[in-house]
């Protein structure tokens, strides 16, 4: 089992740096062929192995009670889950098995799914309930009529799906991510829009503070540092801290008694196309949807840092929403329009592959885990 490394360990490398003047480096440069941006017939395979490996859906939170239930498309697939009577998450693909049409839209609280074209009716288990004038089906089969499903699991916070049959090894890479989000964090906000850039474009933006500097002058850097990351691998994944520079003042205590939390952004890319994002007061979980070579469906969850009915609860959601609100609209926004400008870049011709040097190691890692799944997929 891989282990990520704990406060201490974390702290010690952090401060190690900033004596030095170093960062963690990878051991040596990446090319990145621009044609895997651009290639259609790559955008399909990449769909393909975001379909057949385990992917973030939503955030555990994001259905809380009996019949809450979660809408959207998922590698190119219109997907719904739902939180049973048995208190388990399904996921069913979302289309009526009378004539395709979704039975239901974005989030909300329901005892069943009702198709809103004929009104045949599905319980939150996916069976087939009701079919209105049921006589004009002789022999129909509900058994076989119900909600088609895929496979889910409920791990580490967040729902997992797998859309067809897996890949050896996919459940293993699950296996060493670590539990990151809590069962008594709080859902206070969710965004969805389209980005124009290829998902891949937006991902990189994530996973490297090479950039720091010069794309957030006034928002990040102020706070963090010029290049100064530490890396970790775990399977396909990895994890990128980025300390803040109020991580000096841990320099004068004990080694033992030195707590990162708030000192520091940790980043868990989950591959194949998400991220969670621990920040000082709130958590973001990211899925990158790729719609097209050009476009990305780009889908947030916000929760608080802090649990869910506690003391500090009020002032934990205060906190967490002017966390958000910084990051949406200072860095958060300059990282999309530099994703946005390297597209222009990308259709311009100019280059004929990307160079991911040894600061940005994490990159490396996640085109390498991408062409590996790829090929395994072949």
């Amino acid at each position: 089992m891989v282990r990520l490394q704990g406060d201490r360990e974390v702290a010690e490398r952090i401060l190690g740096h900033i004596e030095a003047g170093t960062t963690d480096v990878g051991e040596g440069v990446w090319r990145e062929p621009v044609s895997h941006y651009r290639s259609e017939e790559r955008l399909r395979a990449e769909q393909g192995v975001l379909r057949r490996l385990p992917s973030p859906f939503c955030p555990s939170v994001a259905l809380p009670e009996v019949g809450s239930f979660l809408a959207r498309d998922a590698a190119g697939t219109p997907l719904l889950a739902v939180r049973g009577a048995d208190r388990r998450v399904r996921v069913f693909r979302n289309a009526c098995r009378h004539r395709g049409t979704q039975v239901a839209e974005g989030t909300g609280c329901s005892a069943a799914f009702r198709c809103r074209y004929h009104g045949w009716t599905y319980a939150l288990d996916g069976s087939l309930r009701q079919v209105p004038h049921e006589h004009g089906f002789p022999g129909l089969d509900r058994e076989r009529h119900g909600l088609v499903s895929v496979a889910a699991q409920e791990r580490h916070g967040l729902v997992w799906v797998t859309q067809e049959p897996q890949v050896s090894g996919a459940e293993s890479a699950l296996d060493v991510v670590p539990e990151l989000l809590g069962k008594d964090q709080r859902l206070f906000a969710a965004r969805e829009f389209t980005v124009p850039a290829n998902w891949k474009v937006l991902m990189e933006g994530f996973l490297e503070g090479y950039h720091i500097r010069a794309t957030h002058p006034q928002s990040f850097y102020p706070f963090g540092f010029d290049n100064l990351n530490l890396v970790e691998t775990f399977g396909p994944h990895s994890r990128v801290t980025f300390p803040f520079q109020r991580i000096r003042k841990l320099a004068a205590l004990p080694p033992e008694e030195r707590r990162v939390a708030g000192a520091l952004t940790f980043v868990y890319q989950l591959f194949p196309n998400a991220v969670v994002v621990v920040l000082s007061h709130h958590t973001i979980l990211v899925a990158l949807e790729p719609v097209s070579t050009r476009e990305t469906r780009f889908l947030s969850w916000s929760l608080t840092n802090r649990p869910a009915g506690s003391e500090t609860d009020s002032d934990g959601k205060l906190a967490a929403e002017r966390d958000a609100a910084f990051v949406n609209q200072t860095g958060g926004a300059e990282d999309i329009a530099v994703a946005c400008s390297i597209q222009k870049g990308i259709e311009s011709g100019a280059n004929d592959a990307f160079l991911f040097g040894r600061f940005e190691a994490a990159l490396a890692h996640f085109h390498r885990g991408l062409d590996l799944a790829l090929a395994a997929a072949r």
